[in-house]
């Protein structure tokens, strides 16, 4: 298109130092008294790489001033964006890492009123390049207890690189979660407690489970937990079944779904959720791939919870087996906005191959519904009688069912039907078309064998006087048939 300048963001790179007399290098086979290996470094070098950031391994640096500050030099210098040190910002005589960044340049706060995490520290260091460019540097100083040093990287680390990144909206997606079980929360600090969220199919809801230690030197809590529950400080017990706010802090795949009569295990559930876009770890084994795209402004920004991605994912791995052994592999949300519904839409059909896509919500009237208009410019060929069946389900329900725009067609292998946003219209329209998707879905992949009940031809159907038929309609109606109208 002769546009030769594009205005990008550059991936933040990170450099991460661990600091402490104790430590060793995760290969040490032999500890001394007193040693540990450094498995903070090693943590939060990993957590940098998910968030698809450049990483600098500054390695250990000892409780050492003037170790430490030669080693932070040679980091500022090393052309980072975020700095990251574990370890010695709390309140021992040989916690150095504080000073050395008041020395260097301005610290914005040293300690934060959370469990885990109080100890966290953060400044600012402007540093100049060789070429005289002066350059600002974000230092973290995190915990040294491996929770704490992990929650405070998702909590104020991820949002940073996010931001650097060019995000619109950095922030963590959130949810609100029914406590399942009973939990008692710090009097004194607002505390971030571990938990894994489960989808429910009854309601599309789900359980967050994880009683484990919530002690921030007990890092298995931090093993499967893809939430951090927000409890507020507060004396006695938060009782089961209270509404709390819940941060993703990882992806929310098909598989954590289960039924209403889950374990113990689970101790809170939420109704919807703001999703990043998730992958399911069997998605290579699932036979029929399924993606579900929400589409809302209100979800996109976080102003409200996904209902009715949940209960589609629901859905269609309950009847996973009337589909050929479909699975849910893949879920995002994207604002009503044409190019990012397109966007998604081309990487699942031509990336990513999927075999069924749905999309739900802005099909209605409304200015800002753009969902067929964004599918119809992605599609080759439409496949309406798929919109007639939907049409014909939920006009059963509600006349206004006729005021849908939805759109439906194929796309290579994948085939891309709009639907509505009310979770039980979903679920209602997926029912609908459950008895030609499978055959629908093998026939895009080249499958031209009839695996329905075969259409009878008109020409081998029993014959039908037509006259007969015309007078008995013309003598006030056909009662054998059913008619009581006259023609």
């Amino acid at each position: 298109m002769g546009v030769m300048m594009v205005k990008v963001y550059p991936t933040p790179t990170i450099g991460v130092l661990s600091t402490g007399d104790e430590l060793t290098e995760p290969t040490t086979t032999l500890l001394g008294r007193g040693q540990i290996r450094d498995s903070n470094g090693s943590m939060i070098l990993a957590a940098a790489v998910q968030q698809q950031c450049n990483v600098v391994d500054l390695g250990i640096a000892r409780d050492d001033e003037e170790e430490l500050e030669r080693i932070l030099n040679t980091a500022l210098s090393a052309g980072i964006n975020i700095l990251l040190t574990s370890g010695g910002v709390s309140m021992g005589d040989r916690d150095f890492v504080k000073p050395l960044l008041a020395k260097r340049g301005t610290v914005f706060f040293s300690k934060v009123l959370m469990k885990p995490g109080k100890p966290l520290t953060f400044a600012e260091i402007n540093t100049k390049s060789v070429d005289g460019i002066v350059q600002s540097i974000l230092a973290f100083g995190l915990p040294g207890n491996p929770v704490s040093c992990l929650v405070s990287f998702h909590l104020f680390v991820v949002p940073t690189i996010r931001q650097l990144a060019g995000w619109e909206n950095p922030h963590l997606s959130r949810v609100q979660a029914r406590l399942h079980q009973a939990i008692k929360p710090d009097p004194v600090r607002p505390e971030f407690h571990r938990a894994i969220i489960r989808w429910e199919v009854n309601d599309g809801s789900g359980n967050p489970g994880g009683h484990w230690s919530q002690s921030s030197s007990r890092l298995l809590s931090m093993k499967s937990a893809n939430a951090l529950l927000e409890l507020p400080a507060t004396v006695g017990v938060i009782s089961a079944g209270t509404a709390v706010s819940a941060i993703i802090i990882s992806d929310l795949s098909s598989n954590a779904i289960c039924n209403s009569s889950s374990s113990s295990d689970s101790t809170s559930a939420f109704r919807g959720s703001t999703l990043k876009e998730v992958a399911a770890n069997n998605s290579q084994n699932a036979e029929v791939s399924v993606a579900v795209l929400t589409v809302s402004d209100t979800v996109a920004s976080g102003a409200g919870p996904d209902r009715s991605g949940p209960r589609a994912v629901s859905v269609i791995n309950s009847s996973s087996e009337r589909l050929g052994g479909a699975r849910v592999v893949a879920t995002t949300v994207v604002p009503d906005e044409v190019t990012q519904i397109q966007d998604v839409l081309r990487r699942w059909s031509d990336i990513d191959k999927m075999d069924l896509i749905l999309t739900l919500g802005g099909t209605g009237f409304t200015p800002r519904d753009v969902t067929p208009e964004a599918t119809k410019e992605v599609i080759e060929k439409e496949t309406p009688g798929l919109l007639h069946v939907m049409m014909q389900e939920s006009l059963k329900v509600t006349p206004f069912a006729m005021l849908s725009r939805s759109a439906a067609g194929i796309r290579g292998s994948s085939l891309i039907i709009n639907m509505p946003g009310n979770p039980n219209a979903v679920a209602e329209c997926v029912e609908a078309l459950l008895p030609a998707l499978k055959h629908a879905l093998k026939q895009i992949k080249g499958d031209k064998r009839e695996k329905h009940p075969r259409h009878v031809p008109h020409a081998q159907a029993a014959p039908v006087d037509i006259w007969e038929q015309s007078y008995k309609l013309a003598s006030g109606g056909d009662k054998e048939h059913g008619c009581s109208c006259s023609h």
